[in-house]
């Protein structure tokens, strides 16, 4: 395991996390800071956003 902090997003109580504090049906992580975990939510929409595009070039090929 690592000495470096890791930091969660709590989808529940929308706060960040040092360390996984709760359930891990109620966070997404781990993110290497906490700006990252901060903009977690962001991230994942950004990059579903990305692969539902990429999938949709791969059926239109």
């Amino acid at each position: 395991m690592s000495d470096k902090p890791e930091f969660w997003f709590n989808l529940k109580t929308q706060l960040v996390e040092s360390g996984p504090q709760s359930l891990s049906i109620d966070r997404i992580g781990p993110f290497p800071d906490f700006e990252s975990a901060k903009a977690g939510p962001e991230t994942i929409i950004a990059r579903a956003k990305a692969l539902r595009e990429e999938d949709r070039k791969k059926w239109e090929d």
